[in-house]
């Protein structure tokens, strides 16, 4: 098992409109294409409250490249995500890393 982390840094004002998008729309096109999120967090303190952190759960990095490819080609997602951005960019930026548990992280 391996996690994804993704941090998404939102153009100032637009994280509401990015956990809306996640809550109403995002997860279920996850749900279709078996992608499992295992949590979601924003910012208290740290260098910017207008980022979102979560951790995708994959199998392999196959299994990833497979689903997300297949996510990010879903047609209802270009549709909703345009849709959702028609106001304006939502995320300024985006990162991401792969990350595997150690021996001894009470996560496998």
């Amino acid at each position: 098992m391996i996690h994804e982390l993704r941090i998404y840094r939102c153009v100032p004002g637009r994280l509401p409109v990015l956990l809306k998008r996640f809550e109403t729309i995002t997860l279920k096109l996850w749900e279709k294409h078996g992608i499992r999120q295992a949590g979601f967090w924003t910012t208290v303190v740290g260098e910017s409250n207008q980022d979102l952190h979560y951790l995708l759960a994959w199998d392999s990095l196959a299994e990833r490249e497979a689903k997300w490819t297949a996510f990010q080609h879903d047609p209802e997602w270009i549709a909703k995500r345009a849709e959702t951005e028609k106001d304006g960019p939502i995320v300024a930026n985006i990162t991401n890393a792969f990350l595997q548990p150690t021996a001894f992280s009470a996560v496998k």
